[in-house]
């Protein structure tokens, strides 16, 4: 019960914490690069799809498509009147101006169009605006100063037009570049109903139509039927769909904001973690924890974090290796030393010939370790640049063998290869791995009697669906203490048979196997036999090529 109290008590404080750190990540993930980013794609594309909706609103074919008919039955309409009462003359008819004049005045023309009548020629014969008494009305700007308005004005109806010209076909594009004269022209002289879409005198958008007058074939003049509403319209359709491209920008930011929040803010968390391990100075840093998130920002933080504990030991490792180094060392150099000291105070050649001899050992121990350290130093770049390709184990192996046997490192019989594979072909480095088996050999032969044998096998393996090999190392020599069955892995351990020279062996040879065989994925163990006779045996076990 105490338990359940008081994790009801801090699960409060943990939401009030996560509360109060909220602005704090928020201005994190919100104000980063990736989080620009990811709004300005987001509200790029939408800017796309508004330019583009507002752009196939600018040319609404089925409002063209309407406009265009209701103006021609309109314009037919005053097009029979006139003809019925202005047009005089048989049989070469004209048109009288003065009566289409007073019959337009009192036709009814809606306000936002207007009607004209022109004779042979594009001569204006009647304009409802005239007769209604309409005037157009302009304010100019003060005298010395720029019609601001205006040029804003004309800027965005070339960015109109320039935007709405891709959606228009080539007949589309002539219209609208045909002035009022031009199509009365064409009107008049092919006979046909010319309509369309053009500019008007300031730059705005007229739909106009117009009709040849033409009693008994021959043609005395035109009707244009223009209409003015059309920005007016496609402005309040415009006007009308802003709000739902409001309503989706300002979605596009709020789920900007929370991916933002989701993938900003973990990755700049990432990279000051990064940061901080960078100027560490070794020192372990806590890193964040997104094990619970399903996704590629949890697996780059157990990639992260697996680097980075990789990275710390790497450095524990060099420094105890230093360490070790300077101990291993400063035995041989302390020796050296010693002897040199006591050399100069001998008095009879027996005992500097047994004090040089001392020198000579201690020199060569030194050399063989200075060798095996710059052989262990050099590993981790030489598995890291020579490439992996397939190797044969049975092949290899045998390759080696011949070579103590022709060699005379080993006696006949003393070494030998029990196997009933033919071929065993893993990914490897054959050189590195060369050097493991030659250092289990060399180990397993000075630790065999001379009637003794070291025998090798290698057998197939299946585990999890995949497969591996495992090759042993055997020798019956005295085998190794339980004790030591971990150790001897470890650096500068050494473990020699009696009777064996003094600081012939650095201790290296099975840390270098295990960091070898580590490094192709396998792993390698000691154990002692213990039948048919005592001995220690060698296991490594590596993965087949997948």
């Amino acid at each position: 019960m105490a338990s359940d109290t008081a994790t009801r008590k801090r699960e409060p404080r943990r939401l009030w914490r996560r509360l109060a750190a909220l602005p704090s990540t928020l201005r994190q993930a919100l104000f980063s690069r990736l989080a620009a980013s990811i709004l300005v794609a987001n509200l790029f594309a939408l800017g796309l799809l508004a330019l583009g909706t507002l752009a196939l609103i600018e040319n609404r074919t089925g409002l063209i498509d309407a406009k265009v008919d209701s103006l021609t039955q309109q314009a037919d309409i005053i097009r029979n009147v006139i003809t019925e009462t202005a047009v005089e003359g048989s049989p070469e008819p004209v048109l009288n101006a003065r009566i289409a004049a007073e019959v337009l005045a009192r036709l009814y023309v809606p306000e936002g169009t207007r009607a004209m009548i022109h004779g042979p020629e594009g001569r204006l014969a009647a304009d409802s605006y005239l007769s209604a008494g309409r005037v157009s009305v302009e304010l100019l700007p003060p005298p010395g100063q720029r019609d601001v308005e205006g040029f804003f004005t004309g800027l965005w109806r070339a960015m109109r037009d320039f935007v709405g010209g891709f959606f228009l076909s080539s007949e589309e594009r002539q219209t609208r570049e045909r002035s009022l004269g031009e199509e009365i022209a064409l009107a008049q002289t092919t006979g046909e109903a010319v309509a369309g879409v053009r500019r008007g005198r300031y730059g705005e958008r007229v739909v106009s139509v117009t009709l040849a007058i033409a009693p008994v074939q021959t043609i005395v003049g035109s009707v244009t039927y223009e209409s003015y509403d059309y920005d007016a319209l496609i402005a309040a359709d415009r006007v009308a769909i802003l709000p739902y491209l409001g309503f989706a920008a300002l979605i596009i930011v709020a789920f900007g904001a929370l991916l933002a929040l989701r993938i900003a803010g973990p990755v700049k968390r990432l990279s000051d973690a990064a940061r901080s391990v960078q100027l560490a100075g070794g020192r372990r840093v806590p890193l964040p924890d997104f094990s619970r998130r399903g996704d590629e920002i949890g697996d780059l933080e157990q990639a992260f974090r697996a680097m980075t504990d990789a990275l710390y030991d790497r450095l524990d490792a060099i420094e105890s290796f230093a360490a070790d180094v300077a101990h291993e060392i400063k035995n041989p150099l302390t020796s050296i030393r010693s002897a040199a000291e006591v050399l100069v105070r001998a008095r009879d050649d027996a005992a500097r010939e047994r004090l040089v001899g001392v020198i000579q050992k201690d020199v060569q121990r030194l050399d063989r370790l200075i060798t095996d350290i710059s052989n262990a130093s050099r590993l981790d770049a030489e598995l890291a640049r020579d490439q992996v390709t397939p190797v044969d184990l049975v092949r290899l192996i045998r390759d080696i063998v011949r070579v103590y046997i022709d060699g005379e490192r080993a006696l006949p019989g003393q070494l030998e290869l029990q196997t009933s594979l033919t071929e065993a072909f893993i990914a490897a480095r054959e050189e590195p791995l060369g050097r493991v088996f030659t250092n289990l050999i060399d180990n397993a032969l000075t630790f065999s009697p001379p009637e003794g044998k070291v025998r090798m096998a290698i057998q197939r393996k299946h585990a999890n669906a995949r497969e591996g090999f495992i090759l042993t190392v055997e020798d019956d020599g005295p085998g190794i203490p339980s004790e030591a069955l971990e150790t001897i892995f470890n650096r500068f351990y050494t473990q020699r048979p009696a009777g064996a020279a003094f600081g012939t062996h650095s201790g290296l040879g099975l840390a270098i196997a295990r960091q070898i065989i580590s490094a192709h994925g396998g792993t390698i163990h000691a154990e002692n036999r213990a039948s048919p006779a005592h001995g220690a045996r060698f296991v490594i076990e590596l993965p087949g090529v997948s």
